[in-house]
């Protein structure tokens, strides 16, 4: 056998094989909506298709799970509400708004297109919204989202341990999450879905491999070389610290880690951490701070509506950017929306995630007595978590329209639909919040 059959032989079996779990899945998603929530996060985040090679490469899957999962919707006749407060109006709010601003962007016609994807992502929000309202079926997405992206910090810590650290880890191809700042920022989002995870197994080898996932996962995040990475990693860590159950164990834990780990680090990667102090010497760094005067500059032009999606272009930059020939891409959530959708479309994007945030906080407050609900307790504090990790993180990074934190934002609400039922609403004037049925 020729040497190229032989490699085509594998790439072909992991085609058939990702193609009839899809397909094979499709019946029982039209039965039972909620396992296409799971199918298409699993696409959607770990995304075996692109690591097929073959005829699996480009195929429709998450097309096709959503069209099941929209057919399984209208024909499942389970009651299904949207919780509506606060956080899902100002959410509703921001999608209506990014129709608004692509309709008068300065490029609408690549703008049009932008917003599709991103309409698409928003749309795969609310049906989690409608269809997870269960306390199973939202650990069932923590588990999917969880182990989705971190096959990739689990592989990539493999991979940093045999190599010394010497090459970067990147994410799949053709994704948000390629780059090896972007799966690092990921990473960093899934790393306490794990740490609650890991508390609420029984089995103690399960609970150990959830512990060595999330150490390789840190080797991953370190083996990005993004300094973004380290600065939202370091935040993260310091937010798992604090809402953690035995703060002392935890905090030996992480200084015992981080002492065992920096003799091994190489040279190469301290060289790059430094530049942090060092930004101005930095093309790089330079680069991205350019970008922001651009997005301020446009913002400040097209106070309302912003430049639109697809904004970031060359020629805008000739007539925004301080340095009109250094052009770069947002690399910032904060200056990506603004410069995007305005400083409207900013002010609803933060109250987006100051208020999932607050909604941990009420999650918390209320079930601390009560043991029955403690897994909401614990979930709702690892969202923050993973929240700070994103906040952080995305200073640094344009991923104001990646999947990943709606679904955080899905999760908290979720839960705490849940835990509305347990207790009732009335537990004083923030607690109100109400389910329209559909």
């Amino acid at each position: 056998m020729e040497e190229g059959e032989a490699g085509a032989r594998p790439r072909l079996m992991r085609d058939l094989l990702i193609t009839l779990i899809v397909f094979g899945a499709v019946p029982w998603i039209i039965q039972r909506p909620h396992i296409g929530i799971l199918v298409w996060s699993w696409l959607a985040y770990m995304n075996p298709h692109r690591m097929s090679w073959g005829f699996a490469y480009n195929l429709p899957f998450s097309a096709v799970t959503a069209l099941a999962i929209f057919v399984g919707f209208l024909v499942n006749k389970e009651p299904k509400r949207i919780p509506v407060n606060g956080l899902t109006i100002v959410w509703g709010l921001f999608v209506f708004w990014m129709i608004v601003t692509t309709i008068f962007a300065v490029h609408p016609d690549f703008a049009l297109v932008e917003m599709k994807k991103t309409m698409k992502i928003q749309l795969m929000t609310l049906m989690t919204l409608l269809l997870m309202a269960k306390r199973e079926r939202i650990e069932q997405l923590v588990w999917v989202i969880a182990f989705s992206i971190g096959y990739f910090g689990i592989k990539g810590g493999v991979f940093t341990i045999l190599t010394a650290g010497q090459y970067r880890v990147w994410g799949p191809p053709e994704t948000f999450i390629e780059g090896n700042n972007e799966i690092a920022l990921a990473l960093i989002i899934i790393m306490p879905l794990m740490r609650y995870l890991q508390q609420r197994v029984e089995n103690v080898w399960l609970s150990r491999a959830i512990i060595g996932s999330m150490v390789l996962s840190g080797f991953s995040i370190l083996a990005s070389y993004s300094r973004g990475a380290l600065l939202a990693g370091t935040a993260m860590v310091l937010s798992l610290w604090w809402k953690g159950r035995n703060r002392f164990s935890v905090a030996l834990v992480i200084f015992l880690l981080a002492v065992s780990i920096y003799p091994f680090v190489p040279e190469k990667w301290t060289s790059r951490m430094e530049t942090i102090n060092t930004y101005e010497e930095d093309a790089s760094a330079m680069g991205r701070i350019n970008a922001w005067h651009f997005a301020w500059n446009l913002a400040s032009d097209r106070p309302l509506t912003g430049g639109g999606f697809q904004a970031f272009t060359e020629q805008m930059f000739l007539i925004y950017a301080p340095d009109p020939f250094d052009y770069h891409d947002a690399h910032s959530i904060y200056f990506e929306v603004l410069g995007e959708q305005g400083f409207v479309g900013l002010v609803l994007f933060l109250t987006i995630w100051f208020l999932t945030h607050r909604t941990g906080t009420w999650i918390i407050r209320r079930t601390q007595a009560r043991p029955e609900l403690a897994w909401a307790h614990d979930l709702a504090a690892m969202l923050q978590v993973s929240l700070v990790g994103y906040l952080v993180g995305g200073a640094f990074l344009g991923l104001a329209y990646f999947d990943l934190p709606y679904h955080i934002m899905a999760l908290m609400l979720l839960t705490r639909a849940e835990v509305e039922k347990v207790i009732g609403k009335d537990s004083g004037p923030t607690a109100h919040s109400s389910g329209q049925q559909l």
